[in-house]
């Protein structure tokens, strides 16, 4: 398995694995496949190639994507010290091999690299126990639970905020 940061030759296969994980599990983003699924790979091509504050990287098995993850910097003044992680999936087929350790630690190394960022957020639909403890094993924290967080097929999921400090 490699993991790497993607850069705009990746824009196709993570358009599609995007799209995948928004049918996978709907529950589990705040977006939906409906309102990306005319997106194209230009969005990507261009966001992997810019310097930005966003890094997004993935796991390839045999060359074929198989879990990405992405990392956003806070850009105001008073939040330049976090950063959020999100857009987080892993194939199916490839959960509880390891991947998603490997994503997320990943993560935590380009952003010890990054001068100024102390603290890492995320969300986590309570329902989600593998993730849930995923996050937990990588060191960060329950801080905060969002009752009816998202709503889909008139059912509510709740989430947790889940904070790591680096410091």
């Amino acid at each position: 398995m490699e993991i790497r940061q993607l850069n705009p030759t990746d824009a196709e296969e993570y358009l599609s694995i995007r799209l995948e994980a928004l049918k996978d599990s709907p529950y589990a983003f705040a977006s939906s496949y409906e309102e990306e699924k005319n997106q194209t790979a230009e969005k990507y091509k261009n966001r992997f190639n810019a310097p930005t504050n966003t890094f997004t990287f993935g796991a390839f098995e045999d060359s074929q994507l198989v879990g990405v993850v992405t990392l956003v910097k806070e850009q105001l003044y008073k939040l330049r010290h976090r950063a959020n992680i999100v857009a987080m999936y892993i194939k199916p087929e490839k959960r509880g091999n390891g991947i998603g350790k490997a994503l997320v630690s990943s993560v935590i190394e380009k952003v010890k690299n990054i001068d100024g960022i102390e603290q890492i957020y995320l969300t986590v639909v309570t329902t989600n126990v593998p993730a849930k403890k995923l996050y937990s094993s990588c060191g960060f924290e329950v801080f905060g639970k969002e009752k009816r967080a998202l709503k889909f097929d008139n059912t509510y999921y709740d989430e947790e905020h889940m904070v790591l400090f680096l410091f």
